[in-house]
C-alpha cells in the first residue's frame, strides 16, 4: 500500500511540474482506485474489531456496527 501511494505522490509532483502522459495518468488512476479500495478494506476491518465503551464502562457500540460485526463472525465461521 505505501509503494501506491509514494507512486501517486511522484505522480502528483510531476503534474506539477509538466502534463501527464496519458500513460502516467492512466497509472495515476488505477494506482488511486487500487489505494483506495485497500484503505477502505482495512478501516472495515478496524471497525468490525471495535467496541465503544463510555467512561461508565458501559459499551455504546452503534447498533448498526454490532450487526455488522455479527454479520462478519457468521461469515468467518
Amino acid at each position: 500500500m505505501r509503494e501506491k501511494l509514494n507512486r501517486i505522490n511522484e505522480l502528483a509532483r510531476i503534474s506539477k511540474i509538466r502534463n501527464l502522459t496519458q500513460e502516467e495518468i492512466d497509472e495515476r488512476e488505477l494506482l488511486f482506485n487500487r489505494y483506495i479500495k485497500e484503505f477502505r478494506g482495512s478501516m472495515d476491518s478496524i471497525l468490525l474489531n471495535t467496541t465503544i465503551i463510555d467512561p461508565l464502562g458501559n459499551d455504546v457500540t452503534p447498533e448498526k456496527l454490532k450487526e455488522e460485526q455479527e454479520k462478519s463472525r457468521d461469515v468467518t465461521q
